[in-house]
């Protein structure tokens, strides 16, 4: 489903993303594991199109020069220069880190935002979808954003991605700032996303409760691929074990 092969990011003379290449097949859970700052949001935006708008900000504004090199391909076809929005046309959405919401709009109000792209047919079914993933939301339906907690903000967040009935959904470190019982109601809902049928590609730093979950991972470390491998082999890797669950 997506191809990334040989990849490299540049932010002036700074290298970002190393001759980065991976794969994630149509169904999976891919994980990309990393400490802060290893690259995994660059990658994501990479993915998503918004490097081009950063690019293009900067190129306007006279600051750093981005340069991106490599091939980046969706189903089968070069998407390397294609607009962000045309990518979500395709059903590439991204639900980033720390995602903004609507402070002063309810619930609702915010979840409608993200459905500027579908048919009135197709929103019900949408909200439908995202109250079966989270039924929190649809108790909070009327609420204003603001008011929600960090971690019900989180889950808006994401249902905003996913009103967008993605075929691929990329997640920045959604469990970031989540307390363990948060952590492990989102990991759920991750696994059922993937069972309604949408692709999912993550990252995260914290990776004991999203391990078990991924049917295929890679870790990076300063923009380079350092290591791959299925869930459960990564789980068994002792370098894994000591850099991400502290024995």
């Amino acid at each position: 489903m997506l191809e990334v092969k040989n990849l490299m990011v540049f932010f002036e003379n700074a290298l970002a993303i190393n001759d980065l290449s991976m794969e994630v097949h149509k169904g999976e859970i891919v994980g990309v594991l990393g400490s802060n700052s290893a690259g995994k949001t660059t990658l994501m935006n990479t993915i998503s199109g918004l490097i081009i708008d950063m690019r293009k900000k900067e190129d306007r504004r006279g600051g750093e020069r981005i340069t991106v090199l490599g091939e980046l391909k969706f189903e089968g076809k070069d998407i390397a220069n294609t607009k962000p929005s045309e990518r979500v046309k395709k059903g590439i959405v991204l639900s980033r880190e720390r995602h903004p919401i609507f402070p002063d709009s309810s619930v609702e109000e915010n979840s409608k935002i993200a459905t500027y792209l579908r048919r009135d047919s197709e929103i019900k079914k949408s909200f439908e979808f995202v109250y079966t993933v989270f039924p929190r939301l649809k108790e909070l339906r009327n609420r204003k954003a603001g008011f929600c907690s960090g971690g019900e903000q989180q889950m808006l967040a994401i249902g905003m991605a996913l009103m967008t009935r993605p075929r691929l959904l990329l997640m920045d470190e959604p469990l970031l700032g989540l307390s363990p019982a948060l952590q492990r109601d989102l990991v759920r809902a991750i696994r059922q996303i993937r069972d309604e049928g949408v692709t999912i590609l993550v990252t995260e730093q914290f990776a004991r409760p999203l391990l078990p979950i991924i049917d295929r991972g890679y870790v990076i470390e300063n923009g380079t691929l350092v290591l791959s491998g299925t869930g459960k082999e990564l789980i068994d890797n002792p370098e894994v074990k000591a850099a991400y669950f502290g024995f």
